[in-house]
C-alpha cells in the first residue's frame, strides 16, 4: 500500500559557486548511487569526486542552512528543497550547461515546480513514494485473516501495533513523511 505524499521527491540542486578546482563535491542520500558509478564518473571526467552522504533531511538541512557547505550538488527531498531555496542555500542552475535537461519528463518537472517554481534551482534525480511494506502471511498469522493490510489502521491502530510489535516493526525516521500519514489516518 502506498499513500500520496510527495515528500519522497529527490532533486539535484546546484549550490555555491562552480568548482574552481578539478573536483566535484556531492552531498547525497546514503545508498543512492552504486559506488562503481562514482569511480566511473571520475574515470570518464577526470574530476575528483568528493562524495558525502546523509541519512535524513534534517541532517542535510542543518549543514545547508549553516552556510558555506562547499557542495556543488545536493540531493534534498522536495519540501526541504523549497525551504532551502527560500533560505538562499542554492544558486540558480545555468541550464545552458545541462544539455540533457531537454530529456526531462514534463510530468516530473511539473511536480518539482511545486517546490521550485520555474525549476530554477533543481532538476529531478529520483522520484519516490513512501509506502508500507508488509509480510502479509505473518501479519495475518498475528492479526487474523481480516487484518487491515490495505489500510493505515494496520500501523496506526494501537491494538494492531501492540500485537505486531512481537514481529518487529520499523518506522521511517522522517517527520515530514510520518506526520501527514498519521493525520490522514485520523481524517485530517
Amino acid at each position: 500500500m502506498k499513500y500520496g505524499l510527495l515528500g519522497g521527491i529527490a532533486t539535484i540542486a546546484f549550490i555555491g559557486t562552480t568548482a574552481i578546482s578539478e573536483e566535484v563535491r556531492v552531498y547525497n542520500w546514503s545508498d543512492y548511487i552504486d559506488e562503481e558509478l562514482l569511480q566511473k564518473f571520475e574515470d570518464e571526467t577526470g574530476y575528483d569526486l568528493i562524495y558525502d552522504v546523509f541519512d535524513s533531511n534534517e541532517v542535510l538541512e542543518t549543514k545547508m542552512l549553516a552556510g558555506g557547505s562547499g557542495y556543488d550538488v545536493v540531493v534534498p527531498s522536495g519540501t526541504f528543497l523549497q525551504r532551502q531555496i527560500s533560505a538562499g542555500a542554492f544558486q540558480k542552475l545555468d541550464k545552458s550547461k545541462l544539455p540533457n535537461i531537454k530529456n526531462m519528463w514534463d510530468v516530473i518537472d511539473a511536480r518539482v515546480a511545486k517546490y521550485d517554481p520555474g525549476n530554477e534551482y533543481a532538476i529531478n534525480y529520483m522520484w519516490g513514494t513512501t509506502g508500507i511494506g508488509v509480510n502479509i502471511n505473518k501479519v495475518k498469522e498475528v492479526l487474523g485473516d481480516d487484518a487491515p493490510v490495505d489500510s493505515l489502521a494496520l500501523i496506526f491502530d494501537p491494538a494492531n501495533m501492540e500485537k505486531l510489535s512481537q514481529c518487529g516493526v520499523q518506522f521511517l525516521d522522517a517527520p515530514v513523511e510520518m506526520i501527514p500519514a498519521a493525520l490522514k489516518y485520523i481524517g485530517e
